[in-house]
């Protein structure tokens, strides 16, 4: 039996990677671009969560992150001449960066102090204030032009968009400033609204569970210790 020389044998078989994705030049580079933004957007909303403290939920989006970007680079890692993989890759993280900062402001987890600075008499205002079970608190001060009345109020970031309604309505053209609040021990905050959520229901019973057990659980609607 006539053995041939190496340049006129047979090549080996190639071994297909289970995570191949089968389909058609557009197939491909759609299911990179998914992947992706999965990824961005879920990587997003972890490190939110780290930032604020969620000790279960972030270890979790954590699992699902490493394990889709490690699918969509297999993809990649296997079609290195097709730059139509390079581009969806490209727009997936683009994409999801975007997503992972609208959802994150669609939760709107987290407190917020809100400072309305104005030159009028606010008694309107802080009574629709405490009328709507918001805490305030008044004080006085010296602005540019003159004494200038100061009232503030901790709210959930939730309720930001009632406070500025009220602030508008009652108080036209005062300024006002947002911040964002590490942590808040006491206070009088309104009962909140509940309403469809944009998480799976398992999600959002974890993220309940763990602002159950951080200090911003002792803030309950009625509590009038610290805020008067």
């Amino acid at each position: 039996m006539a053995i041939l020389p190496p340049r006129f044998a047979c090549p080996k078989r190639r071994e297909r990677s289970p995570l191949a994705v089968d389909g058609s030049d557009l197939i491909l580079p759609l299911v990179i671009f998914v992947a992706e933004m999965c990824v961005v957007t879920i990587g997003t909303l972890r490190i939110i969560f780290v930032a604020r403290g969620h000790r279960y939920i972030a270890p979790v989006l954590g699992f699902f992150e490493i394990l889709i970007w490690l699918f969509a680079m297999s993809q990649i890692m296997q079609n290195l001449s097709d730059w139509n993989c390079f581009i969806a890759f490209a727009l997936g993280f683009t994409l999801g960066n975007y997503l992972g900062i609208l959802i994150e402001k669609r939760l709107a987890l987290g407190m917020a102090i809100v400072r309305i600075i104005t030159h009028r008499d606010a008694t309107t205002l802080i009574d629709q204030l405490r009328a709507s079970d918001f805490g305030v608190t008044c004080v006085e001060g010296i602005g540019s032009r003159g004494k200038v009345q100061i009232v503030m109020t901790v709210v959930k970031r939730k309720q930001l968009p009632e406070i500025v309604g009220l602030i508008e309505t009652h108080h036209p053209g005062a300024f006002y400033a947002v911040d964002e609040l590490a942590s808040a021990s006491e206070g009088v905050f309104p009962a909140a609204k509940k309403g469809p959520g944009i998480l799976p229901l398992p999600i959002s019973k974890l993220i309940s569970f763990q602002f159950a057990r951080s200090p911003l659980a002792a803030m309950q609607p009625g509590d009038t210790r610290g805020i008067d």
